[in-house]
């Protein structure tokens, strides 16, 4: 299930500040990490960056440090947030079909590098594509899948948050 992403105001902030976080997720590739359910994924890899750990959101002090823009975006914009981090879809990479975590949270995703070609989210029966400097909002807890079938990375800044009532 997908949402409008200008439903929630911090979607505008997020667009409008794209460039910037880009500019910092690119200062940090080096220091990207193997997301540890491997079972998760086929192909290529699935790298992370994690900001604000999963799923409460505390921040993880060295990469606030190393991405103080992003952080404060996050912090002063994104009302009740959780994890916030990079999540980068090496190139022929599929996340299989499953369920988030089943807490309050919904997801946003911040196209950052989004590669021209195969590349997309199935959530329940709906499939968007990611876009550079645009917003998708959607419901993690229900059955999603992601695939990145390009010969160049996808990089999305990842951000859950409980939304408003």
């Amino acid at each position: 299930m997908f949402y409008d992403p200008h439903r929630f105001p911090f979607a505008a902030v997020l667009e409008r500040e794209w460039q910037a976080i880009r500019d910092e997720y690119m200062g940090v590739r080096d220091a990207l990490v193997d997301w540890h359910e491997t079972k998760l994924y086929e192909g290529g890899g699935w790298k992370v960056f994690p900001i604000f750990g999963f799923p409460h959101g505390e921040p993880v002090a060295d990469r606030v440090a190393r991405c103080p823009h992003t952080a404060r975006i996050v912090r002063e914009h994104v009302p009740h947030h959780g994890t916030a981090g990079y999540s980068v879809l090496l190139p022929h990479t599929r996340v299989k079909p499953h369920e988030g975590y089943q807490g309050e949270f919904l997801r946003c995703h911040l196209g950052l590098e989004i590669p021209p070609g195969d590349g997309g989210l199935r959530v329940a029966a709906e499939t968007q594509s990611w876009r550079a400097g645009a917003a998708l909002v959607f419901d993690d807890r229900v059955t999603h899948e992601a695939w990145n079938d390009t010969p160049f990375e996808r990089a999305v800044l990842l951000v859950d948050f409980v939304p408003p009532r």
